[in-house]
């Protein structure tokens, strides 16, 4: 089968998408999937995004990691969105369903800012914080890094939690409002360039444990910059906002 396909990025965080309101894509086809985000053999990206019709939604947004485990992606979804609007599935504003719920996104030159889910429990505990955003996180300060050992250490407290694992951050404070981040992606099983779930949930873990009073977070990542913005009231996080440009990189057709 012939399938055409649109690679997009969000920070660094790369995507194949797909457009699969014709159903034509065997999602359930776990290989299919790996053997297309594979780097050497495949396309090469992060995870997959299919683009679907849906009876009250704008369309449905279904994300897969590069090893074929469904969950929701940050970026992916503000790629997602991108992606919708050079379909002409949406204009500028837009409402959109995925597996974690409803989402409500906007996009202005290039630049998506994607509602996420209310954030209601975030665990803190004496070394990490841990908080679900989409997907599961932990959130480690650290000291240099530049020099951290990101892929092996993220690797290793990964593996600690119960599967499905855990996303792991480590962080950076940079000043009152800034928080440099690098992650270790489960799923991806490796470090990636950005995610935005793990930006989402730095932000507000940085808030809840009082090391900024400050409710907008810079977010520096390998692949460029995130902004998070959030409303918190006795200690919960809603209209809890993810933003960061979206770009198209190139199409193609690939035989699976």
């Amino acid at each position: 089968m012939n399938i055409e396909f649109y690679k997009y990025q969000g920070t660094g965080n790369d995507f194949v998408m797909i457009d699969n309101r014709a159903k034509k894509f065997p999602k359930e086809n776990i290989n299919v999937i790996s053997h297309v985000c594979n780097r050497h053999f495949g396309i090469g990206a992060d995870g997959i995004i299919l683009i679907e019709n849906d009876d009250n939604f704008d369309f449905k947004m279904i994300y897969f990691n590069a090893d074929g485990t469904q969950t929701f992606c940050g970026n992916g979804g503000r790629c997602a969105v991108a992606f919708a609007k050079h379909l002409e599935i949406i204009n500028s504003e837009t409402k959109f369903i995925a597996v974690d719920g409803a989402h409500l996104a906007e996009i202005e030159n290039g630049i998506v800012s994607l509602k996420m889910i209310d954030v209601d429990k975030v665990e803190v505990y004496e070394n990490h914080v841990f908080a679900y955003t989409g997907t599961q996180h932990h959130v480690e300060l650290v000291a240099n890094l530049d020099n951290f050992p990101v892929f092996e250490k993220g690797k290793e407290i990964r593996s600690s939690y119960k599967n499905p694992g855990s996303n792991v951050n480590f962080v950076e404070q940079k000043d009152a409002t800034t928080f440099r981040v690098r992650t270790y992606e489960k799923g991806v099983e490796d470090e990636t360039l950005a995610c935005g779930t793990g930006a989402t949930a730095v932000a507000i873990a940085m808030h809840k444990t009082g090391k900024t009073k400050n409710n907008i977070i810079q977010l520096p990542v390998e692949g460029g910059n995130l902004e998070v913005s959030f409303t918190e009231e006795n200690g919960v996080y809603t209209n809890v906002f993810l933003k960061g440009p979206a770009a198209f990189v190139f199409k193609g057709n690939i035989t699976v």
